[in-house]
């Protein structure tokens, strides 16, 4: 995608963030810097009747001005991904947006039937993730990003254990867990 004066370059950063962590802070920002993008915009699939995880990411995104958060993708289980990506690019026709995604997720994306669809619509940005190699066809816009072994997943173990994830977690996401007792803090 060429970049004009006239047009917005927004990146989107689509996940659970189950809890958000620094490694995806780290990624979005990295890339956003990376490719001059306007801002990133952390895009949850999903959330409870709480709004647990947009509260997670608000705390997390909190005074950081590149960083927001857009709701297209939040429980929308009626949307395909690329249906949705068609409505913002059809309701932001001043906007490249460019879709951030891990090298675990671009091998699932290279997989899916309407792989070249997604290509079509989005600038496909690829970053690596300790562990996960892949290889596509698809053309992918690789950036390189500081590499940390952190995954919500194992986040979450941790803190079942009771193990406090300092330093993993941003401090104000950390403090609204302990506060709700999230994940068995």
């Amino acid at each position: 995608m060429q970049k004009t004066e006239n047009r917005r370059q927004i990146g989107l950063f689509l996940g659970k963030f189950a809890p958000i962590h620094v490694a995806h802070l780290v990624i979005a920002d990295q890339v956003r810097r990376e490719l001059n993008l306007e801002r990133v915009l952390f895009m949850p699939e999903y959330d409870d009747e709480a709004g647990t995880i947009i509260s997670l990411l608000s705390r997390a995104l909190k005074g950081n001005a590149g960083l927001g958060i857009d709701t297209a993708r939040l429980n929308n289980t009626s949307q395909t991904l690329v249906e949705t990506l068609e409505t913002l690019i059809l309701t932001h026709k001043d906007t490249d947006f460019y879709f951030i995604a891990g090298s675990d997720m671009i091998a699932s994306l290279s997989q899916r039937k309407d792989a070249l669809a997604l290509a079509d619509l989005v600038q496909l940005v690829g970053v690596q993730r300790p562990g996960f190699r892949t290889g596509t066809s698809l053309p992918i816009l690789w950036v390189d990003v500081p590499q940390m072994a952190i995954s919500s997943t194992g986040l979450r173990e941790m803190m079942h254990q009771g193990i406090e994830p300092k330093f993993l977690i941003p401090d104000g996401t950390l403090e609204f867990i302990k506060e709700r007792g999230l994940y068995g803090l």
